[in-house]
């Protein structure tokens, strides 16, 4: 069985002053406090949230 994929992501930016749908995708991300550190699938749907808020998320290696 091949283990699947993961992709590390970090909260960097405030949702603060932030539209909601983008606040909800941090959400959905598993991004509630600041520098959280999150390990999720790495599926396009993933890929689409982190390209939604790229300017409050950085991919950690």
């Amino acid at each position: 069985m091949a283990a699947k994929k993961t992709i590390k992501v970090r909260r960097v930016g405030s949702p603060i002053r932030r539209e909601g749908d983008q606040r909800a995708t941090l959400l959905g991300l598993g991004l509630k406090r600041a520098n959280q550190v999150v390990e999720l699938e790495d599926t396009p749907s993933i890929h689409g949230m982190i390209r939604k808020v790229s300017h409050l998320v950085e991919v950690v290696k």
